[in-house]
């Protein structure tokens, strides 16, 4: 093998092995933005971490829960459901193989700063937090990561070409 095709064979491992730890960080937060969105449709109380500084209820219940009349939970799925859509049809679709990833970087620079204000808003507004909140940020940051890196990526692998 040429140097040229070690390169090229490597980029493509890396791309693949992020697209995956990518889609396995979607499915964690459809599952963790699923299962809010089940809490507030249902109106039933959420499990929660029992401690002094926790209440998911107080929390997903607050004024802040909403943005303009529609659940943070169902916004948070939706936005968990494009990056996937975006991550599965990077591969098959001409418009999303050589824009998609400023859609995602684009998406993702958004959902990453709203849900870095919504820590923000459980700790210093509401002065409680929610475990499966946190979790959310914890992985969409995890997320952002990754797609900070691939588009970085993508940029440098643009400039060699």
């Amino acid at each position: 093998m040429t140097t040229t095709s070690n390169a090229s064979s490597s980029r493509r491992s890396t791309w693949l092995t992020a697209r995956t730890l990518a889609l396995a960080l979607v499915a964690v937060g459809l599952f963790i933005s699923g299962y809010l969105s089940y809490v507030k449709w249902s109106a039933s109380p959420s499990t929660c971490v029992a401690a002094d500084v926790f209440n998911c209820n107080m929390v997903l219940n607050s004024a802040y829960a909403e943005l303009a009349g529609i659940p943070i939970a169902y916004l948070g799925f939706l936005t968990y459901a494009v990056l996937g859509a975006l991550f599965l049809l990077e591969t098959r679709v001409a418009f999303v193989r050589d824009y998609g990833y400023l859609l995602v970087f684009g998406l993702g620079v958004f959902a990453w700063v709203f849900s870095m204000w919504l820590v923000y808003v459980q700790v210093f507004l509401l002065q409680t937090l929610c475990s499966w909140c946190l979790s959310h940020e914890a992985n969409f940051t995890l997320l952002f990561a990754l797609i900070c890196y691939s588009t970085w990526r993508r940029l440098a692998n643009a400039g060699e070409a």
